[in-house]
């Protein structure tokens, strides 16, 4: 997507108020273009990271990232995995897996960028992972992490239930 257009529909707005502003406004408004030029885009790509983000948890297990390439930004989208028509049932066993955990809600609260550093190792199993799937690493990384907090509050309950002396089992030596 090419930002250009719209940073010079924002600076020919800028100048036509400048004119009315006379002599001084329109030279105040030449000195202030060029950094507002460079503004102007990160403000534009902040927005669209944002929107992206919305996009992809209303997309869920789908997601739509922005990258930057050449100071524009570029789309990729992740569609969900489409099911396949109904065919006859085929016999398989099940594979124990726990559920994923749900995609957040937005009311839940916004989204919050990190940097995450992955041995290269690491990120390629993470990409496969992902892509195996059917999901963008990003939405696999949060639904990862999703389920181990999960998994960590069930096992921490279960501690602190067996701490409280439920009665559960006894060991020793009796006579």
């Amino acid at each position: 997507m090419n930002l250009t257009p719209y940073v010079d529909q924002l600076r020919q707005e800028l100048a036509v108020a400048a004119e009315a502003g006379g002599e001084d406004a329109r030279a105040v408004a030449e000195r202030l273009i060029a950094p507002l030029e460079s503004a102007t885009r990160l403000t534009m790509l902040n927005v669209l990271s944002a929107a992206m983000d919305e996009i992809t948890r209303d997309l869920a297990p789908g997601s739509v990232d922005v990258r930057l390439r050449g100071g524009d930004p570029d789309f990729v989208v992740t569609p969900p995995p489409v099911s396949e028509a109904f065919e006859a049932p085929v016999m398989e066993v099940p594979v124990a897996r726990p559920a994923p955990a749900p995609a957040p809600d937005a009311e839940e609260g916004g989204t919050a960028r990190i940097n995450l550093r992955l041995p290269t190792h690491l990120k390629a199993q993470a990409e496969e992972a992902a892509a195996a799937e059917g999901l963008s690493v990003n939405a696999w990384l949060v639904r990862t992490v999703a389920d181990a907090l999960k998994a960590g509050d069930a096992s921490r309950q279960t501690a602190h239930r067996g701490a409280q002396g439920a009665g559960h089992s006894f060991t020793g030596w009796a006579r």
